[in-house]
C-alpha cells in the first residue's frame, strides 16, 4: 500500500483559499466515506484547521489526480486555483511531512502545540467513522510518538507561541493600554479560550464570550470572570467591543459589513479591532474598507511570526534530524507489511504438511504399528516434505546461474 498526503497550507495557500478547501466538523464524516469511494483509497483521513488542509490516504496505487479531483469537487476551486498552492507527498515525503506537521515544524508559529490536538481530533474522527486501517493507524500514533520525543529532546516549544498570543500581542501594539479595553470573543474552543486566557492576563477591562451553546461559553466565562452570550445576543453587545476575536467553525460570516457599520455608528466612530482567526472566515472581508475597523486576519500575523522564528532556528535542525531518523524506521516497518501474506502462505503450507503427516501417523498407531517407529518416519517424512520446495529451488537457481537470488536464499535459511 502507497501513502499519500495532498493538502495546501498558510505557506501554499491564501486565507480566500483555504477556506474554500476547509471541512466543517458536521461534514467530516460524510467527506471520509465519500473520499474512501475513491478509485485505489484504502484508508483516509483529513486534517483541516484555519491554517491547513491534509488528506492522508492509504491506497493501491500511488497516483494523486484522483484525490486531487475529489479535493477540487469538494471545494469548488478551479484547477488555476490550486495549481501552485496544492502539494502531493507520497510514501517517505508523506511520512515526513506527517511527522513534521505533529512536532510543530510546519506549523506558522514553529513549534507551536496546538497541531497536536488538532491531529488526534482528526485521527480520532477517522478512527470513528471507520475510514483508517493498520497504515494510517502505525502513522499517526508514530507522527504523536515523534511530536513527544521532539518536545521532550529539542527546546522546539521553549520560544513558541501561539496563534493566540500573536492576535493578543497585536492589540497590544494598536492599544497602549488594555486596560482601557472591552472585547467581544466569538466561539468557545481551543483558541479562544487561550486569546481569553491572555487578554485576562493583560487585564483587559471587560471580556463578553459569545457562543453558539452558552453553557460551553460560559464554563469559560466562569473560569476567567468574564461574560457568556449567545450569538444571537452580539448585535446589540457588538457596539460596546473595542476589540473582537472570532474563531468558530461556522461555514458563512458571523458577523458582516452592515453589523460593524451599525456598531461603529453607535461608538460615534470610535475605532474597532477586529481579529479574525478564522478559516472559513467569520467577518467579512469587506469590513475592512470601512473607516475606523481595523480588519485583520491569521495571515496578518505572519509577520510577528517571522520575529520570533530565529530564536528556535537551533532547535528546529534539532527536530529535523530526529524526524530523519524516525522515517527511516516507519518505512522500515511498512515495507516489512510485504512479507506478511508471503509468511502467512509458508505457515499455512507448515501447518498442512504438520496435519497430513500427523493424521498418516495416527492411522499406522491405529494399526498396531510401533510407536517409536511411526514417530521416526513421521518425523522424516515432515523434513522431507518441508526441505523439497526450497532445496529444488535452489538447485534451479545454481544450475541457471542465479548466485545473488541463491545468496539471499542462504542468508534466509542462515546457511
Amino acid at each position: 500500500m502507497h501513502l499519500l498526503t495532498i493538502g495546501l497550507s498558510h505557506q501554499t495557500a491564501p486565507v480566500e483559499i483555504r477556506e474554500k478547501a476547509a471541512f466543517a466538523p458536521d461534514s467530516i464524516e460524510d467527506a471520509l466515506k465519500d473520499l474512501k469511494q475513491t478509485d485505489s483509497v484504502r484508508e483516509a483521513a483529513i486534517l483541516s484547521t484555519c491554517n491547513r488542509t491534509e488528506i492522508y490516504c492509504g491506497q493501491e496505487s500511488n497516483e494523486p489526480i484522483p484525490v486531487m479531483e475529489w479535493l477540487k469537487s469538494h471545494s469548488g476551486l478551479k484547477s488555476r486555483e490550486l495549481g501552485n498552492v496544492l502539494y502531493n507527498f507520497p510514501d517517505d515525503q508523506a511520512v515526513r511531512h506527517t511527522f513534521r506537521v505533529a512536532s510543530g515544524l510546519d506549523s506558522m508559529v514553529m513549534g507551536e502545540s496546538q497541531i497536536l490536538g488538532q491531529m488526534k481530533s482528526a485521527f480520532d474522527a477517522a478512527i470513528r467513522h471507520g475510514t483508517t486501517g493498520k497504515v494510517l493507524n502505525r502513522l499517526f500514533q508514530h507522527a504523536f510518538h515523534v511530536a513527544k520525543q521532539v518536545r521532550t529532546d529539542t527546546a522546539i516549544g521553549e520560544n513558541a507561541v501561539s496563534v493566540a498570543n500573536m492576535g493578543v500581542s497585536l492589540a497590544k501594539k494598536l492599544y497602549s493600554d488594555l486596560s482601557e479595553q472591552n472585547v467581544l470573543l466569538i466561539g468557545a474552543g481551543d483558541t479562544i479560550e487561550l486569546v481569553a486566557r491572555y487578554l485576562k492576563q493583560n487585564r483587559v477591562r471587560h471580556i463578553i464570550i459569545a457562543n453558539r451553546s452558552v453553557g460551553r461559553a460560559r464554563v469559560i466565562a466562569e473560569e476567567i470572570g468574564s461574560e457568556a452570550i449567545s450569538l444571537s445576543e452580539i448585535p446589540n453587545r457588538l457596539s460596546q467591543a473595542d476589540i473582537v476575536v472570532s474563531s468558530t467553525a461556522s461555514t458563512l460570516p458571523i458577523l458582516g459589513k452592515g453589523a460593524i457599520e451599525n456598531a461603529l455608528r453607535e461608538r460615534r466612530r470610535h475605532p474597532m479591532f477586529l481579529l479574525d482567526l478564522a478559516v472559513p472566515r467569520d467577518i467579512e472581508p469587506e469590513v475592512s474598507q470601512l473607516q475606523d475597523a481595523y480588519l485583520y486576519t491569521v495571515d496578518d500575523l505572519e509577520h510577528l511570526v517571522k520575529e520570533n522564528r530565529g530564536l528556535r532556528q537551533q532547535a528546529a535542525e534539532h527536530a529535523e534530524n530526529i524526524i530523519d531518523l524516525q522515517v527511516v524506521k516507519f518505512m522500515r516497518w511498512k515495507r516489512s507489511l510485504q512479507s506478511v501474506p508471503v509468511i502467512r502462505s509458508f505457515r499455512e503450507d507448515l501447518d498442512r504438511m504438520m496435519v497430513e503427516e500427523l493424521e498418516k501417523a495416527k492411522r499406522k498407531l491405529k494399526a498396531g504399528s510401533d510407536p517409536n517407529e511411526t514417530l521416526e518416519q513421521m518425523a522424516r517424512d515432515l523434513t522431507n516434505k518441508f526441505a523439497h520446495k526450497p532445496s529444488q529451488t535452489l538447485r534451479h537457481l545454481e544450475e541457471d546461474g542465479d548466485h545473488i537470488t541463491a545468496g539471499y536464499a542462504k542468508r534466509l535459511f542462515k546457511l
